[in-house]
């Protein structure tokens, strides 16, 4: 880890500021680096520059304003030369949940001319097997005079460092998590531990980056698959008329049980995307990994099916639907299914007044925006003007919720929460 010269603080170059690579560069840089954030977005780097912060984290914004004010947290669109990169943009699917390496690569491409060799290259991405080989072949590509091979002027270094980390607790658990990292080539693991135990209190876990890649994919889909079961047995239990959140309270009482609580669906970058990267690349022995999936996709279409019906019988129906970001408390909207039922209500139910309640937002998606009759509302205010009631997240503010104003409503608590 070679520190910047003139000071003992190492110097790292996040690349992507979004939901891990913001809280990643603002804890590094409280921690002893020097820090230089790389994004896309112009109005995202405006606002870290001035201190502030483009979305909902607790304790991230009293952070960010504290290492940008000492300077030692800079944000920019260009991409500059530091001895550390950690990379850490977005990994979607494309068509047939085949895993998409674009901006992985475009990563690579930009870092590749400012190399002088000896840099450490951190992929921190959530990716599939064989990720970051990937990267390092983009830029060895664009610079042949650099190499794997360790122990020479001209050699750079790759490992893979997954984030393991929760919305809403990222500060904390960047911090108290475990860190598994994964080395490619010569003692990039070591290197790389040394720069994250600057601020990372959990065991080391030490592999090679392909075993690090997988191991990242199989604890999503293995939270996927346990979602799935809760899922699933909602939809069984819903057939044979039996109250699915008692029955899951009995079996647990079992000692060998623990049965997750059913939902709307699966959102967020993670558990909604991850085990399709393990379906692409083993898809003849995944048929578990893939029947989970599609079992938490089908489970917005299961909660449309039970409330359309209802809908259609009242003439210009007003539905209150609370919640859009993927889980409690945050403003992550990403592969969220309350977002996905909002987004189909509004196409089925032209003439209805959909009043979407999300408080952790300013403005409405531009695909719900561009909604006429979606509407961006006050929870008290939807509640009491709603003939139907759609739980879809249990932010605080809603399971605080007076239910005397649930009466006379239809109700749809996709989350057990009002009993």
């Amino acid at each position: 880890m070679t520190p910047t010269s003139g000071s003992s603080r190492p110097n790292v170059a996040v690349i992507g500021l979004g939901y891990i690579g913001l809280p990643t560069a603002a804890v590094l840089a409280s921690s002893g680096a020097d820090v230089i954030g790389v994004d896309i977005n112009q109005k995202a780097v405006d606002l870290i520059n001035q201190g502030e912060v483009p979305f909902v984290e607790p304790d991230m914004s009293t952070t960010v304003a504290g290492v940008v004010s000492q300077g030692y947290l800079k944000a920019t669109t260009e991409t500059p030369h530091a001895d550390n990169y950690i990379v850490a943009v977005p990994t979607p699917f494309k068509e047939g949940h085949k895993p998409d390496l674009v901006f992985i690569e475009t990563a690579g491409k930009q870092i590749a001319p400012l190399l002088k060799g000896n840099e450490l290259v951190i992929l921190e991405s959530t990716s599939p097997p064989g990720a970051t080989e990937f990267l390092a072949d983009t830029i060895l590509n664009a610079r042949p005079d650099l190499t794997l091979e360790p122990g020479t002027a001209n050699s750079v270094y790759f490992a893979h460092c997954p984030e393991r980390v929760l919305p809403g607790r990222i500060m904390i658990e960047l911090r108290t998590n475990d860190r598994i990292v994964g080395t490619l080539n010569g003692d990039a693991g070591e290197r790389a531990r040394e720069l994250y135990e600057l601020f990372c209190e959990g065991e080391f876990l030490m592999t090679d980056a392909r075993t690090a890649e997988m191991a990242k994919l199989t604890e999503n889909a293995y939270r996927d698959v346990n979602i799935a079961f809760a899922n699933e047995l909602s939809m069984i239990a819903d057939g044979l008329d039996i109250n699915v959140w008692e029955l899951i309270k009995l079996a647990n009482h079992h000692p060998r049980v623990n049965i997750l609580q059913p939902g709307p669906g699966v959102g967020g970058h993670c558990i909604a995307v991850d085990p399709w990267f393990i379906v692409a690349s083993a898809p003849e022995q995944s048929s578990l990994v893939r029947t989970a999936r599609e079992v938490n996709d089908s489970k917005p279409g299961f909660v449309l099916d039970k409330l359309l019906p209802q809908a259609k019988r009242i003439n210009d129906v007003q539905i209150a639907a609370l919640g859009l970001a993927f889980k409690p408390n945050i403003d992550d909207l990403r592969e969220s299914p309350a977002r996905q039922i909002v987004g189909r209500l509004a196409a089925e139910l032209p003439q209805a007044n959909i009043m979407a309640v999300e408080p952790n937002i300013e403005a409405l998606p531009a695909e719900l925006a561009d909604c006429e009759n979606v509407t961006l509302t006050e929870l008290n205010e939807a509640v009491r003007n709603a003939d139907i009631v759609l739980l879809l997240v249990d932010h605080n503010e809603f399971t605080r919720l007076d239910r005397s104003l649930l009466a006379q409503k239809i109700v749809h608590d996709t989350r057990g929460v009002w009993g």
